[in-house]
């Protein structure tokens, strides 16, 4: 008899998942708030990594390990990064015959453009627009499976607990948001899927449908957090509507220049302080520059040296947007940017094969914490989340046992409660957790946050102690009052553990490349 794959989310992460699933033998069950046109990662703009070589500039899998270890400041598994970039290379080429519309140069090599971080260059991608075209291709092919009854989606449906038979997870609870019944899945695993903690401060380049909420859930349940303070600042984003606009790196890597005014001059600060890199250092380095330059003046990215065959080519979905939210010509004029909450490398602590902390229960995309450590390469997103799945799915088909669907499931749903300082929680946690933080503005976030109740507050709260806790600086996570990286003591990936009473924050090794 096959097995039963229930699938939390059905954006990119969740799609991999369900087409790996269906693709093994197994039943999927597939539940989602919100349709797949409307995943976050239909707004990926930049492209995808893999090192491809089309550029003959001797790239290889190796170099690609390398980077995505150096940008996450030795906080991510080895073993892991090393299975994601040794199956780049394939996952793109996969995408191409799923009908995905890379950019190509020449007859049939795929295009590849410089992202931060990385010398090479090692980025496919279609237009601005990837993470639409990507989506499209995987919807489709996940349309198909449903047809052939492989998959069944559950639209509309918010999760709300998972079922435990004993200490193992035999599937969860969901809530259909038209007609408010509640109903029990029975399955055989449960892989969440459900996108970054952008609930917890709102103002996010990310969707607002991705709140953190099941995450949040999990965690009551005590499933542990890891690495909760990595949170990236994009370094180019623009207030619009209530939330920031990402103007893609896409831009820097076609030759995009970011400046400020110095006596009444263009300054290129970012070539003069970095001349190997530039514009496309590490994004944690770049945001924290643009900070501190912002404070004496503002910062701008100047396109217009870009040529019009490039933004037209390459381009035009960035420049769309950007005439269409900003009434900004990129070809004519500058554009005013700041840092801006963006994805968070943190999340649901899983090991290599996506296992959870508890039996049955995997996690893939950006709601774990895996691949990125203190610092995501752009361009590793995408990849993170079509490999994660893929990997999840697998770990899931083949590990998952010893649950009797029929059990008398043990159900803890949590007491609805309205939070009623939403606005509260997303302020102090902006407050505390910004480009650069320090102990005092921590700790009176952390008092904030303590007298608001709800599952999304303790989730915060959890965030907001693992920065506390690690008194340091890496990657992300920037601290005044402690400079320096201190590798003898936090080398380590942080956990945080909720025992039903309090949270408790730990430092775990990361694991050694075999």
């Amino acid at each position: 008899m096959s097995k039963t794959i229930i699938i939390i989310g059905a954006g990119l992460a969740g799609l991999s998942a369900a087409l790996q699933a269906a693709e093994n033998g197994c039943n999927v069950k597939l539940v989602s708030s919100f349709p797949s046109e409307r995943a976050q990662s239909v707004m990926a703009e930049g492209g995808i990594n893999a090192a491809l070589n089309t550029k003959d500039e001797n790239d290889s899998p190796e170099e690609h390990f390398t980077d995505t270890i150096k940008a996450a400041c030795g906080l991510a598994d080895p073993n892991a990064v090393w299975g994601m970039t040794q199956a780049a290379p394939e996952l793109v080429h996969w995408l191409l015959k799923l009908g995905v519309q890379f950019n190509m140069s020449g007859y049939d090599d795929v295009d590849l453009r410089n992202f931060g971080g990385q010398k090479k260059k090692r980025t496919a991608f279609a237009q601005s627009d990837t993470g639409k075209q990507i989506m499209t291709a995987m919807i489709d092919a996940v349309r198909q499976k449903e047809g052939a009854g492989m998959v069944e989606r559950f639209s509309h449906h918010s999760f709300l607990t998972l079922r435990l038979c004993g200490s193992v997870c035999c599937g969860c609870v969901i809530r259909d948001e038209y007609s408010q019944e509640i109903m029990e899945l029975p399955g055989n695993a449960v892989i969440v899927a459900s996108g970054g903690m952008h609930g917890l401060f709102g103002n996010t380049t990310g969707s607002l449908s991705n709140t953190g909420e099941v995450t949040a859930e999990l965690f009551r349940l005590g499933v542990p957090l890891a690495n909760g303070e990595m949170i990236q600042y994009h370094p180019t984003t623009v207030e619009c509507g209530g939330k920031r606009m990402l103007i893609s790196e896409a831009a820097r890597g076609e030759g995009g220049r970011l400046f400020a005014l110095r006596n009444n001059q263009p300054w290129y600060f970012m070539e003069e302080k970095y001349p190997e890199l530039g514009n496309l250092m590490p994004r944690d380095i770049t945001a924290r520059e643009i900070w501190k330059v912002s404070h004496e003046s503002e910062v701008f990215l100047d396109m217009t040296e870009i040529s019009k065959e490039v933004i037209s080519n390459k381009l035009s979905g960035l420049a769309d947007d950007c005439m269409t939210y900003l009434h900004k010509d990129i070809r004519k004029e500058p554009v005013p940017v700041l840092p801006g909450i963006h994805y968070f490398m943190g999340g649901i602590l899983v090991d290599e094969q996506h296992r959870t902390s508890i039996q049955n229960l995997y996690a893939a995309g950006e709601c774990c914490a895996q691949y990125h450590g203190a610092n995501r390469l752009g361009g590793n997103s995408l990849l993170g989340a079509l490999y994660g799945g893929r990997v999840a799915a697998k770990s899931a088909c083949e590990q998952a046992d010893g649950v009797v669907l029929s059990c008398a499931a043990q159900i803890d749903i949590p007491p609805v409660q309205e939070i009623v300082g939403t606005k509260q929680l997303n302020q102090a946690m902006q407050d505390s957790l910004g480009v650069v933080r320090n102990g005092s503005s921590l700790l009176k976030g952390i008092r904030k946050v303590q007298e608001l109740k709800g599952t999304l507050p303790l989730l915060g709260l959890a965030v907001l102690q693992s920065a506390f806790a690690r008194k340091e600086s890496r990657g992300a996570h920037w601290r005044e009052d402690y400079p320096e990286c201190n590798n003898r003591d936090f080398l380590k990936t942080t956990v945080a553990r909720f025992d039903g009473k309090q949270i408790q924050i730990s430092f775990m090794s990361v694991p050694e490349r075999r």
